[in-house]
């Protein structure tokens, strides 16, 4: 059986939402033409009226197809929430104001405001996130080098959205380019850029990494990380 399209997902959003659908929008790296094939899974919001249990319940067998063809589920708000929860989902917002596509109705901008204070304290939550999840992955990855440039793999576009957010939290539009996004943030944080170019190269399909490259690599995530961790929190700090 063919893997579900997004005009499929559409199609049948479309069908089970009925009058009470407002809009869908693609929303992410997909929308904005830098997925990387293989890498990136499309991002959909859905925006109703009201959300009855009953019809998420029946659009199980939609949403497992749309998860078989490697994607999230949709992300499903009513409108109501959609406009009062920028405060609390700030990078989201962000990203999804700034690189959508409309695939069905309007989407509903007015009232919705985005705080720098609130992007602020949510990337460094997430990039603290991300910094124990690295500690905990490099403990069990141990010395298994397979295991070590999976967790680079699986961690990239994590890191990229976090990069995105901590350029926002100055004020201007972050690089749509990932190798300008990573050296811009680099240079705000004042870390070392070299390992997240790497990585990047190899998830774009660039020579897998031998011997100890996998271990320098991490550690060197690792590392900015740390770092671009410890400049946001001067950053919110300072404002």
């Amino acid at each position: 059986m063919a893997a579900m399209t997004l005009d499929d997902l559409t199609g049948q959003l479309r069908h089970m939402h009925g009058g009470k659908l407002r809009c869908i929008v693609l929303y992410g790296s997909a929308a904005a033409n830098e997925q990387l094939e293989r890498q990136s899974d499309l991002n959909v919001l859905v925006l109703v009226d009201t959300i009855d249990p009953a019809q998420l319940e029946a659009l199980g067998q939609t949403a497992r197809a749309w998860e078989e063809a490697g994607n999230p589920p949709p992300l499903e708000l009513t409108v109501s929430e959609w406009q009062r929860s920028a405060d609390i989902f700030p990078m989201e917002y962000a990203d999804i104001l700034e690189r959508h596509r409309v695939l069905f109705g309007e989407l509903p901008t007015q009232g919705v405001q985005l705080s720098l204070g609130d992007l602020r304290r949510q990337t460094e939550h997430e990039a603290m996130g991300k910094v124990l999840r690295l500690r905990q992955g490099i403990m069990r990855a141990g010395t298994d080098v397979k295991q070590q440039t999976d967790l680079l793999r699986a961690s990239h576009s994590t890191l990229m959205v976090i990069f995105r957010a901590a350029v926002r939290t100055t004020g201007v539009r972050a690089p749509s380019d990932r190798e300008a996004l990573i050296s811009q943030t680099a240079q705000l944080a004042g870390f070392d850029a070299a390992p997240f170019h790497r990585v990047h190269a190899i998830v774009r399909g660039g020579a897998e990494p031998k011997g100890k490259e996998a271990e320098h690599l991490l550690f060197g995530t690792l590392a900015g990380m740390e770092r671009l961790t410890a400049w946001l929190d001067a950053h919110v700090a300072a404002h």
